[in-house]
């Protein structure tokens, strides 16, 4: 498959193109401007891969949960590259790509994916490695850190930012469950990609005007004045 995918939910931006087994991508943390970087990345992997957005089989985002304007970016650029190229979209869990960038770097086969939320709160998500596909094992929530759903079983790794704002209290909450934390990664756009293969398969591709964010708070504008 050819996808080209981004990624802008949180203060890391990036953009990839996935044809075949290759994966070219722009990477960069960037607190602020994600709506022009992201259209500078795009153009680059296109051009660096020599492919046309005709020649694509469809545009990939990550659909939050995540900074309300960087959510908001993701979707509405995807939602324009697809409409002028006739490209159907196909949403991806912020929370799952953060989840599969932890299983490509630590190749633990469980992960607790934590984003912070701001607000006292987290985005949390759970995942497992099964069949080689990654699965979410609950739905994803946001609540306080100390309110997160319990998980069953050992050899957790916690991934993502929520672990290191509110992490005394979320490794108190599991305990002896984990084999570790590493809270400094972000989701990448090359996850996105990856993911958007095996929901492509299972038909969840849309059209573009379909293509929606997901905040899971429903107070979206109060979380705008601190998002990225």
């Amino acid at each position: 498959m050819k996808i080209l995918a981004i990624e802008t939910a949180t203060e890391a931006c990036s953009a990839a193109l996935l044809n075949g087994n290759e994966v070219l991508e722009r990477y960069q943390l960037a607190p602020r401007g994600h709506g022009d970087l992201i259209l500078h990345m795009a153009t680059e992997v296109l051009a660096e891969s020599g492919l046309s957005l005709g020649q694509l089989d469809a545009i990939a985002f990550g659909r939050g949960p995540g900074a309300f304007t960087g959510v908001r970016i993701a979707c509405s650029v995807a939602q324009g590259i697809a409409f002028g190229a006739d490209l159907p979209v196909i949403p991806v869990s912020t929370l799952a790509t953060l989840a599969a960038g932890g299983q490509r770097v630590t190749g633990s086969q469980r992960i607790i994916a934590a984003l912070d939320a701001r607000m006292g709160e987290v985005y949390w998500g759970v995942f497992e490695l099964a069949g080689g596909k990654l699965t979410s094992q609950a739905a994803e929530v946001v609540c306080a850190p100390g309110q997160v759903p319990r998980v069953a079983g050992g050899q957790w790794q916690g991934i993502g930012s929520g672990w290191l704002t509110y992490g005394e209290v979320l490794m108190a909450h599991y305990a002896s469950q984990l084999s570790g934390v590493k809270a400094d990664l972000l989701p990448q756009a090359r996850d996105v990609a990856h993911l958007a293969i095996d929901i492509w398969e299972a038909g969840g591709a849309v059209a573009a005007e379909q293509a929606l964010p997901v905040y899971l708070r429903d107070n979206v504008a109060v979380k705008s004045s601190s998002s990225s």
